[in-house]
């Protein structure tokens, strides 16, 4: 049975990270479960892109690379997801995107030591498509293993596997320190995908064993649309290796413009371009917010807003396709429905916004530094009215956007 409004509004007002939420500047009775698509933007995220935009852009101009430190930024914005993800400081830069990340690290791993390209049958689309991409480039093997595959299945592989730690659809989370333990017996590497982690797990790379991640900006950690990605190497690992895009970011005197490539020590040399300064600055000012936060209170609140609503659900007849209750998992669910878009679509219109993925799955995300309890109470109980009077019906909800 569902929480009655009174322990919703205890559960409210006993919640650590309820201050929170007034660092976001979100529009006044909108429910946002889409934050593990797009998280929205802090007061703090608009005020230094205000700044970055008005005054060092606009005033200091070219100068601002030195007075801003400007150039800084991918170490600045690095070192902070460093504590996020439980590794040094001095191994995270942010940088491109997840695709270019994944490319970059993959191709340069391989460069290392010859095998396949293994990823899951239902990995993300883009972590494949890269490996696709690589694999036919080199002429390597790329091979898909079965969806519920588990570390023993490296044991019939070498080369690396490019793996989301957290799955994009039912939210199931693997075991880093298995995973690489059977790596290290196979002499295979893993890329971890962090997108749908970072910023809402509790994570320990290093102690967990993990080498090598990419992870995107803009979901957690609230980095704005297209925010800059982030790449992790183990620190030992990471002048072994040439990433194939030597761009002069990467170089280790790029203001020398010297005639040949010197790849930058440690981590800067997975630099590749410029970096977006306006972007990067706001992905910069919103992960200040996590300073004043701990990861495991933010990973057990995710679990409460996401179990409060698995629940709701429950009594409408929907069940999510996640692990079992017992089991860790991500800050999101998914839900099957034969109308799943149409009802997505209607929840939008009455302001509670969640998204579709195919092919009949309604997705919502549980970000818990801006989400309430309530707020999640007052979704469940929309989406009944919804259900019961078949709104979803109409026509207009049945047509389909380019972005879903």
């Amino acid at each position: 049975m569902r929480c009655a409004e009174n322990d919703i509004a205890a559960l409210d007002a006993s919640d650590p990270l309820a201050p929170a939420r007034n660092a976001f500047d979100l529009p006044e009775n909108l429910i946002y479960l889409d934050g593990n698509s797009l998280g929205p933007p802090s007061r703090a995220t608009l005020s230094a892109v205000a700044t970055t935009m008005n005054s060092e852009w606009r005033e200091d101009l070219i100068r601002s690379w030195n007075t801003s430190d400007w150039i800084g930024l991918p170490k600045r914005c690095g070192q902070k997801i460093a504590k996020l993800i439980g590794v040094q400081r001095d191994e995270v830069i942010v940088c491109d995107s997840v695709s270019v990340n994944i490319f970059k690290l993959a191709s340069a791993l391989l460069a290392k030591s010859s095998g396949a390209i293994v990823v899951h049958a239902d990995e993300f689309p883009t972590d494949a498509y890269i490996a696709i991409g690589l694999a036919n480039q080199i002429g390597a093997d790329f091979r898909r293993i079965e969806e519920t595959a588990g570390p023993e299945a490296l044991n019939e592989t070498d080369g690396i596997i490019i793996k989301s730690l957290v799955h994009y659809k039912t939210a199931a989370v693997a075991n880093i320190s298995d995973w690489e333990k059977a790596a290290r017996q196979k002499g295979v590497s893993i890329i971890w995908d962090l997108s749908h982690a970072a910023g809402a797990l509790d994570l320990n790379l290093a102690v967990d064993g993990a080498e090598f991640a990419v992870g995107c900006g803009y979901k957690y950690l609230n980095g704005g649309p297209g925010a800059p990605a982030f790449i992790f190497v183990k620190k030992e690992r990471a002048s072994d290796l040439t990433q194939p895009l030597s761009g002069w970011m990467g170089h280790k005197k790029p203001f020398d413009f010297s005639d040949d490539y010197a790849p930058a020590d440690g981590i800067e040399r997975f630099l590749c371009g410029t970096p977006s300064i306006i972007s990067m600055t706001a992905l910069n000012a919103a992960l200040d917010i996590f300073d004043d936060h701990s990861m495991a209170a933010i990973e057990k609140k995710a679990r409460g807003l996401s179990d409060l609503f698995a629940e709701g659900c429950a009594e409408l007849g929907l069940a999510p396709d996640a692990p079992p209750a017992e089991e860790r998992r991500g800050a999101h669910l998914c839900f099957a429905h034969d109308g799943a878009y149409e009802i997505v679509q209607t929840l939008i219109k009455r302001d509670v916004i969640g998204d579709f993925r195919t092919p009949n799955f309604m997705r919502f995300g549980f970000s818990p530094l801006f989400l309430r309890y309530q707020d999640v109470s007052n979704a469940v109980s929309i989406l009944k009215e919804i259900l019961d009077t078949e709104e979803w019906r109409k026509p207009e909800y049945a047509m389909r956007a380019k972005v879903t």
